[in-house]
């Protein structure tokens, strides 16, 4: 039976294999395992060894620790600290193809892309009105 620790730890999994985009399929391969079980850590339904978190974290060249990282800021209710719940960004597939292509530009049009993401999010916000009365 797998519990809430689980779960946190198999998002870190997958938080960290998609970072480094990686298939569960490549992952599996270097640690000597059938993609199955990679999946089954990542959504919680199988505990993850310490011998097997060993090799995982080698293989996705993290210490032991970081599948640990944030456990302690969760509330007793199971709930995250705000601070991490932005961090779960970072598990969306979209994200980390966003980040990649970012990086795999030149830094001129990296500089573009920033300035003009920030020129849309500020188009977005609603303007301040100051009432003079």
């Amino acid at each position: 039976m797998t519990s809430d620790i689980d779960l946190f730890v198999g998002k870190r999994l997958r938080r960290r294999r998609r970072l480094l985009g990686l298939t569960q399929q490549a992952l599996a391969e270097q640690v000597g395992i059938r993609f199955q079980q990679i999946q089954k850590y990542e959504c919680g339904a199988n505990r993850v060894s310490a011998a097997r978190l060993f090799e995982l974290s080698e293989a996705l060249s993290v210490p032991v620790q970081y599948f640990y990282e944030g456990l302690s800021d969760r509330d007793p209710f199971g709930c995250e600290d705000p601070a991490h719940i932005a961090s779960d960004v970072l598990s969306k597939k979209e994200t980390m193809d966003l980040v990649r292509a970012y990086y795999a530009m030149g830094e001129g049009p990296r500089k573009h892309l920033l300035d003009l993401a920030k020129s849309l999010e500020a188009a977005t916000k609603p303007a301040l009105r100051l009432v003079v009365p």
